[in-house]
């Protein structure tokens, strides 16, 4: 039984080892981190310059056109876009493009 049990979680250590599970847990805690830094970003920095421009002085999340409130949305979309722009040029500056090599048998 304990020689299942060891051999089990060797090949469980394997597994994260060929796997890359341990990169994807950090960049899921990074990605989380950038994205609150980013929401923070777009809620304080872009979300203003758009209620200037559109002559607002309320919360951007208010914006309405005719019946439908389309703030938040629009909101939620430009902090994806600068999320998704962040991201591509970490990963093209960074040239980790290059790290993702399928493993040769």
């Amino acid at each position: 039984m304990k020689e299942q049990l060891r051999g089990g979680f060797s090949n469980f250590v394997n597994f994260v080892r060929e796997r890359g599970v341990m990169g994807l847990a950090i960049g899921f805690v990074l990605g989380t981190s950038v994205q609150k830094v980013v929401t923070a970003f777009v809620n304080d920095i872009v979300n203003p310059f758009i209620n200037i421009f559109l002559g607002r002085a309320e919360s951007f999340s208010k914006f309405t056109v005719g019946p439908f409130a389309i703030g938040d949305f629009v909101s939620v979309s430009i902090d994806f876009l600068v999320l998704l722009a962040l991201i591509y040029f970490v990963f093209r500056l960074l040239r980790l493009d290059k790290l993702d090599k399928p493993k040769e048998e």
